[in-house]
């Protein structure tokens, strides 16, 4: 018996080890660790069932595709819009941070990634990652379908925006009709998330946003009318090929009052600084968005961010030429003589290795050089690849911008896009918000008679030149 007690009680404690292995391992792995624990081998298993279903259901799934091609851009294009959204929302929280801060003399932003850049990713996950919380009195059905209208509100009207030359989702030949249709819907899920949400300050900022974007929809329907009577349509592809040619071509110079009344009316549809009534936090809380929080709240903040970038992409297509450059180049390169099939292979992966390795080096002797002691030598190191990417993916952008219409008018279209950002951002930080009474009457009483107006001299006008 004194034998075998001493091996029972090996035993258990092996047993109780074992038990415990999982939970101490666990516990002793730093963050990163476990991400990729959890990540790693769920990539791999993606991966095995990837190319097992390419290399089984890959014919099938060629010809289905290849008889409905239709359907397969449809899709495309959907899927694109899409993915689009959320990092432009978190490129605009970054830009926004960063730009208020400078204006403000301050740093913004600095710690998480470098010069802070990861920090609006962050502030994504904290408000996907908080409680998703719905008051007693609500009407849940509501309360819950109302971000999903006004971010899928937005996110539709991408589908006629044209980024550049055959980019675009669907050229519509009543594609202002179209937007302006989508447009009008944010404010129907503004009014949900008002109504369904049982706080008066809730209820009060619907109702400020129903009477807000109906005020201004109006003068700014009004003011591109002007613009399809002198571009003869309504398709959004047309109207920038009409602006084609030189900065003089731009329907800005041709209807700059209907451009001043666009922008106005704009800034109001997307509530922002100075019209951002609707979610006045200095008055009635948070507005719409009071009771919201978790992803529902996330939709609306994502939405208001993605409204900046459409209503900026609109501008800029509407007026200021879209895609088209402000003047001919009077140089003719294109990259037709560059073959990159000539290479193979083991040609590129010598020159991807080559130039990784010194470039890296090339550029972490750099950041050390300007960084001082307070960069190591890994951390010199992984600065200087994230240098050399970036400065190899503007190379791609220029080859791509001599050698493809597509590229230079992608990078035009978004050079002007973000320019309108900048100035959205730029009246947050130094323009006070207007009282409700003067927002209201700066609507009826000036832009709707301005838009008239200019309506007005234009037909006028387009009918004498035409005699």
């Amino acid at each position: 018996m004194s034998a075998a007690t001493p091996a029972g009680g090996r035993i258990r404690s092996a047993m109780g080890l074992m038990r415990s292995f999982p939970a101490q391992f666990w516990s002793r792995l730093s963050l990163q660790e476990r991400l990729a624990l959890i990540f790693v081998p769920a990539a791999i298993v993606a991966g095995v069932v990837t190319v097992l279903a390419v290399v089984l259901l890959g014919p099938p799934f060629l010809d289905f595709l290849g008889a409905n091609l239709p359907l397969v851009r449809f899709a495309v294009a959907a899927t694109a819009i899409l993915l689009l959204t959320v990092p432009t929302a978190f490129v605009l929280i970054y830009l926004e941070l960063k730009v208020i801060a400078r204006m403000n003399l301050r740093i913004g932003p600095n710690r998480v990634g470098p010069w802070g850049i990861a920090m609006s990713v962050i502030h994504g996950f904290k408000v996907l990652s908080k409680e998703d919380f719905a008051p007693t009195g609500a009407d849940i059905t509501v309360f819950t379908l109302a971000p999903v209208v006004t971010y899928m509100a937005s996110v539709m009207t991408l589908l006629v925006i044209p980024f550049a030359p055959g980019l675009i989702g669907q050229d519509l030949n009543i594609g202002l009709l179209y937007f302006f249709s989508m447009g009008g819907l944010t404010v129907v899920g503004l009014l949900m998330a008002g109504w369904s949400s049982f706080n008066k300050y809730s209820l009060l900022g619907g109702l400020r946003s129903a009477a807000q974007i109906i005020s201004y929809e109006i003068p700014l329907t009004l003011s591109v009318v002007g613009v399809i009577i002198l571009a003869g349509t309504m398709s959004m592809n047309r109207i920038v090929l009409a602006q084609s040619g030189s900065l003089l071509d731009w329907f800005v110079f041709k209807q700059p009052l209907a451009a001043l009344i666009f922008f106005i009316a704009a800034t109001a549809e997307a509530n922002r600084t100075p019209f951002d009534m609707t979610e006045a936090d200095s008055e009635i809380v948070a507005g719409f968005a009071t009771e919201y929080s978790g992803m529902r709240f996330g939709f609306f903040f994502f939405a208001e961010y993605v409204n900046v970038f459409i209503v900026s992409a609109l501008v800029a297509t509407v007026f200021f030429g879209g895609w088209t450059a402000p003047f001919q180049w009077p140089w003719a390169y294109n990259l037709n003589w560059f073959n990159p099939w000539s290479f193979g292979f083991f040609g590129w992966l010598a020159i991807v290795l080559t130039v990784g390795y010194f470039g890296t080096i090339f550029f972490a002797v750099f950041a050390r050089l300007f960084g001082g002691r307070e960069w190591g030598l890994w951390a010199s190191m992984g600065l200087g690849f994230l240098f050399l990417l970036v400065v190899v993916a503007g190379l791609v952008v220029l080859a791509g911008f001599i050698a493809f219409d597509w590229v230079a008018g992608l990078v035009w279209f978004m050079a002007k896009t973000y320019a309108f950002v900048i100035t959205f951002v730029w009246m947050r930080a130094t323009l006070p918000r207007v009282r409700v009474d003067q927002l209201m009457g700066f609507a009826w009483k000036w832009l709707l008679p301005a838009s008239l107006l200019n309506l007005f001299v234009t037909a006028t006008a387009v009918v004498l030149l035409n005699r």
